[in-house]
């Protein structure tokens, strides 16, 4: 496979897939950009309310036959599915970096994860088990059927086009339940592509549809009687204002997962050098474009010297980090998903200046290697002697910039984490069991990780996200996915 080969060769005007048919959209066509070439490489419909309609419809009506087959007949299709994402893996990483940026090992990485939700949803006969008691009275006996509820509504991201969709859609069809799902309209070709391989995989028409578009299709979610429920990844202020009180009002279920600002506690006793290599890959990973990204390092202690031969260590390694094209597979990291999200990570490092943080590295002074448009990029960043309350140090920014703060003990390490109003993904690096747990016990965080840097939760287990990071009762993932995409019917029965 030559080295910068990219599946999508063509500009094509993307299409809805609506009861298993390709159907032109009447909506605005706009362009989808690489933003690592800036060469549009399809061009994606602002679909309409109608459309919308028409696909909740098409699901609506599925619903009724598709509850009906047996968990053993959905789970063989998911079978199937998951086959043909094995056989065509490759061919989806590259469409991820392509579409987004990210690099080919991460889109690797992106394109496993949302292969393992697809895997445990398999088990959904086992899973999707009930459980009943005798003789609860004499006579009477009792027990709890797990059962589908509809159609639900899947509003994708764009910092992961292919993996956060299968957070959601492999457990809802699993389970008997119709989906339609609105990608990023920024990377709409990953789930073009999986649309392809589920109605390769046999799914019926109407149960797996995709509705390109923005927010006119997001407003008819949330207002529309015949979805049941939404699952939502994005920012904090459309989770908090938009998507969690319009599931309220409309009395739907939800899941907003939204925003972060993740801290890294560093202990004087952790084991530096693996702990500065887990600290790029989780500040600088996927461009920083990432919900379990590192933030703000927080170096513990009073010692002077630690701290600053630890800053300059962390400050070298950044520096030797490639940026390029991340189909080139020399290449650790890409580029931002587009020119306005790189003009606010160069206004928050304004900002930080401004605020009177230390800029030992500046990421605005770097070369894009391979010769390609800086239109972009932004290489890594790190301000030293960051205020936690500051703007930079307590507001998410999305992008390659780390804060490193100081605390001069675990309690106030933990106290600045636990401030912040984001609790998404925090960590700690240390050798000393007893500080681990200590800091397991007493930070606030819906994930948390002892010498782990991106603290990204297996498929089997729910991912977490507290205080501003999360807006609902259940999670995506594992059995948490498993109970938002059923309810409970109870039965109480007498024979006479």
């Amino acid at each position: 496979m030559a080295l910068l080969e990219e599946p999508i060769k063509e500009v094509k005007v993307l299409k809805n897939y609506i009861n298993g048919e390709w159907v032109e959209s009447k909506g605005e066509i706009i362009d989808v950009v690489n933003p690592a070439t800036m060469k549009t490489i399809s061009k994606v419909p602002i679909s309409t309310r109608e459309e919308l309609d028409q696909a909740v419809k098409a699901a609506q009506d599925a619903y009724y036959d598709w509850r009906r087959t047996t968990p053993l007949a959905r789970t063989r299709m998911l079978f199937r599915l998951k086959e043909l994402l094995e056989e065509n893996f490759e061919k989806a990483s590259r469409i991820q970096t392509q579409e987004h940026g990210k690099c080919i090992d991460e889109s690797r990485g992106e394109s496993r994860r949302g292969i393992e939700n697809v895997e445990v949803a398999c088990g959904i006969p086992t899973l999707m088990q009930g459980y009943v008691s005798e003789d609860v009275a004499h006579g009477i006996d009792e027990y709890c059927i797990p059962t589908p509820l509809g159609v639900f509504g899947v509003i994708g991201p764009f910092n992961f086009p292919w993996m956060i969709p299968l957070w959601s859609i492999p457990y809802a069809v699993a389970t008997g339940n119709t989906v339609v799902l609105k990608p990023s309209s920024e990377v709409p070709n990953s789930q073009q592509f999986l649309a392809e391989l589920a109605e390769e995989a046999g799914f019926p028409p109407g149960v797996w549809n995709v509705v390109h578009g923005g927010r006119t299709v997001v407003g008819g979610m949330l207002e529309h009687p015949d979805i049941q429920g939404i699952t939502f990844v994005g920012s904090t202020p459309v989770a908090k204002d938009v998507i969690y009180p319009g599931c309220g009002k409309s009395g739907k279920r939800v899941i907003a997962q939204a925003g972060a600002k993740n801290f890294m506690t560093i202990m004087p006793d952790c084991a530096v050098d693996q702990t500065i290599a887990g600290m790029m890959t989780s500040f600088f990973g996927n461009a920083g474009q990432r919900c379990l990204a590192a933030a703000n390092a927080v170096v513990v202690g009073e010692d002077d010297d630690f701290y600053n031969e630890f800053v300059a260590k962390v400050v070298a390694m950044a520096k030797n980090i490639k940026v390029g094209y991340g189909l080139d597979e020399s290449i650790q990291m890409g580029p931002l998903r587009d020119k306005a999200k790189k003009q606010n990570v160069l206004n928050y490092i304004d900002i930080g200046l401004k605020e009177g943080a230390d800029l030992v590295l500046d990421g605005r002074d770097f070369t894009v290697l391979g010769g390609y448009p800086d239109d972009c990029f932004v290489g890594p960043t790190v301000f030293s002697n960051v205020d936690p309350k500051s703007r930079v140090g307590s507001e998410e920014i999305f992008g390659p910039v780390m804060s490193i703060m100081r605390a001069k003990d675990l309690d106030e390490a933990i106290k600045i984490t636990n401030e912040n109003p984001f609790g998404n993904g925090h960590s700690i690096f240390t050798q000393n069991g007893a500080h681990a747990r200590y800091y397991q016990y007493n930070v606030v965080s819906g994930n948390v990780g002892i010498n782990i840097g991106i603290t990204a939760a297996m498929a089997f287990f729910p991912f977490g996200g507290l205080k501003d990071s999360f807006f609902g009762v259940l999670h995506t993932q594992g059995k948490d996915a498993i109970r938002f995409f059923t309810d409970t019917k109870v039965v109480i029965q007498r024979w006479f």
